[in-house]
């Protein structure tokens, strides 16, 4: 459907759990946040009613996020019944790539399309340092195991001047060895992450110019998102930068998100958003449901407003509470 914008939604992200089992700096602190209860974040068959009811209205393709959506008990199914039930063009997720090793095959035959995985160093003690938990072996033997699956793979960096400024270079040097696309994506100004120094993609483009030779904007789209991509002689992929902040592209924002506990945010810097979870609890029909995304989605704002600091409904919760 269009929005009042004339913009195509056709994609939505939908985050299973506000649980991770990684503390990034610059996602939630160190001992974590409080979590919500069970009962507190939608089922499965509440999430696969929202994905009918917005299939109805013409969205075709769902990211799951979290937190980390991995650890969300029988994920694979949740992926099957979005994918081979609701038949939904792709299902794809968004993960730290911890557990990937593990679960890869029963992902690939649970029908995922593809998968994101959010890398921010090679540097294993940098890893250590910017996640506090993590081993960066894991995510490197997942990224394998993906490959190995023939599950599609993307990188996703954010990089921060204070922990990975010296592994841009590195981190693109995955497109060039193996077919992988790598997208650096701006640290938006949301939660824990307005205090750290954003690397702008303006200055990465350059410095990955500077080493891999002059690059070509690319006409191949890569996935869903909003990334703008560069090619590199003798890179097998693309090099992705998505630019909220700097080269804002809510102008052809395709997407709404659909949070844990329920509710429908029609753009992540805006706090307003539409309870889905008590009106699933309360018995609406799949036609009135439909009828509820359609309304709320003519109102998508027209942009964010990060130029502009503090607004008055500014979303204040965290990115793991939102959905990444």
């Amino acid at each position: 459907m269009k929005d009042n914008q004339e913009r195509i939604i056709d994609y939505m992200r939908i985050s299973v759990t506000d649980r991770c089992n990684l503390r990034c700096v610059y996602c939630m602190p160190e001992e974590g946040i409080a979590c919500m209860s069970h009962n507190e974040i939608l089922s499965f068959e509440e999430i696969y009613q929202v994905a009918l009811a917005a299939k109805e209205i013409g969205v075709r393709k769902i990211k799951l996020t979290g937190g980390e959506p991995l650890v969300r008990a029988n994920i694979v199914k949740l992926i099957s019944m979005l994918k081979n039930e609701a038949y939904m063009e792709q299902v794809t997720i968004t993960t730290n790539g911890i557990l990937l090793k593990e679960m890869a095959k029963d992902l690939k035959k649970a029908g995922l399309t593809a998968a994101n995985i959010s890398l921010d160093t090679l540097d294993r003690e940098t890893f250590s340092k910017i996640t506090r938990r993590g081993n960066l072996s894991d995510v490197l033997d997942g990224m394998k195991a993906c490959m190995e699956e023939g599950i599609p793979i993307k990188i996703n960096c954010v990089p921060v001047r204070e922990f990975n400024e010296d592994q841009i270079v590195e981190i693109a040097k995955l497109a060039k060895d193996d077919p992988i696309a790598v997208r650096f994506i701006e640290m938006m100004p949301i939660g824990y992450g307005k205090q750290y120094d954003p690397i702008s993609n303006d200055e990465i483009l350059a410095l990955l110019e500077s080493v891999y030779g002059k690059a070509r904007r690319s006409q191949t789209v890569y996935g869903n998102g909003p990334a703008v991509y560069y090619e590199f002689e003798g890179f097998q992929k693309g090099i992705g930068f998505i630019s909220a902040v700097s080269h804002e592209f809510c102008s052809s924002c395709n997407r709404v998100r659909l949070t844990s506990d329920g509710i429908l945010k029609l753009c992540l810097h805006h706090k307003q958003g539409i309870d889905l979870r008590e009106k699933l609890r309360e018995g609406i029909s799949q036609e009135e449901l439909s009828k509820v995304l359609r309304d709320a989605i003519v109102k998508k704002p027209i942009s964010h407003q990060f130029h502009k600091g503090q607004i008055d409904d500014e979303e204040t919760r965290s990115m793991v509470q939102i959905g990444g």
